[in-house]
């Protein structure tokens, strides 16, 4: 079997074991950080511990990889990563490359590229590149899959433009592509013909976040150009809750397509998004951890019809057919 990267190195894709898919470490906005972090916001030691703990009782339960799709934008940073991998033997972390924005391409990119002030090829994609077939910054982790997004305000000229980044980096590299999308707009479908039309393999696809809608027509349209459906944020009630997205699920597998999902929460250690204090949304989403699909969705599936050899296949067959070589 081909091998994948990971933040301890190459594993066999046989070895990934159960798999959740879009999991985060951490999501931190640097530059507030550097500037604001210190006291309240940020304890290094403390968050790390903390991650550490997290990450072990999450093995513990059976799961044995995560994808983490934290790229430049949410606060990638290797370095501390490896220190946590170290620290949870039994988990395989693999990280990705990309960039994440809703709006525009950061100002180090802007200027250099396509039509740019300074035209030439786009720097974006040898730096994703880079990451993938060299390594991150002087990590010696190597990226094994490439990230975007396109939320609500849709494909402005700097998404598209990352988009486009990200499957030039898969045509030159094949690593598969994960992207962030909005639902409500059904932002699946523009990504999907965009990456086709870029000539990107559409079965080394993950429509992130699909499973914020309950829309089976808009799903299974998704999931018949052969890209996989993220249904990865279990846990965030606030969008969908959970019986409705068990439900939208085992109907799906119903029709046949237990092929082409993947399940995870989209969760984190630590998120800064809604200020110092990680617990102020667990009022708000009491089930957006780690630990939801294990003790409470997995059996829910069951109980809606969703077979174990389904349920393997989403968790074990699909993460591993994801990361094989093309």
């Amino acid at each position: 079997m081909p091998a994948v990267e990971t933040v301890r190195g190459p594993v066999d894709v046989a070895d990934l074991g159960r798999t959740l898919m879009h999991e985060h470490v951490f999501v931190v906005s640097a530059e507030h950080m550097a500037n604001y972090g210190a006291g309240a916001w940020w304890d290094e030691e403390e968050r790390v511990a903390d991650a550490v703990a997290r990450l072990r009782e999450l093995r513990d339960l059976g799961v044995t990889t995560i994808a983490d799709p934290t790229v430049w934008g949410i606060g990638r940073y290797v370095p501390r990563i490896q220190r946590i991998a170290e620290q949870v033997p039994g988990l395989n972390i693999i990280v990705a490359t990309g960039l994440y924005t809703y709006n525009d391409v950061p100002f180090p990119y802007l200027h250099r590229g396509p039509g740019a002030l300074l035209d030439g090829p786009d720097p974006m994609v040898a730096d994703f590149v880079r990451d993938l077939t060299e390594g991150i910054a002087d990590t010696g982790v190597k990226a094994a899959f490439l990230k975007c997004a396109v939320d609500a305000p849709g494909l402005t000229q700097g998404v598209e433009r990352v988009l486009r980044a990200v499957a030039a980096a898969h045509r030159e590299t094949g690593a598969p592509i994960t992207v962030h999308t909005h639902s409500p707009s059904e932002a699946g479908r523009p990504v999907l013909e965009i990456l086709g039309a870029e000539g990107v393999d559409l079965t080394k696809v993950v429509v992130g976040h699909a499973g914020d809608s309950n829309d089976l027509d808009y799903l299974a349209a998704l999931a018949d150009t052969g890209a996989i459906l993220g249904m990865d944020r279990f846990g965030l009630d606030l969008l969908n809750p959970t019986a409705d997205r068990v439900a939208t699920i085992a109907a799906l597998c119903e029709r046949g397509y237990a092929d082409r999902m993947v399940l995870s929460h989209d969760a984190s250690c630590y998120i800064d998004w809604f200020g110092p204090d990680p617990e102020s949304l667990r009022e708000l989403a009491p089930n957006w951890h780690y630990r939801h699909i294990s003790d409470d969705v997995l059996p829910a599936l069951r109980a809606a019809g969703v077979t174990d050899a389904q349920i393997d296949q989403m968790l074990v067959a699909n993460p591993r057919r994801y990361f094989s070589a093309r």
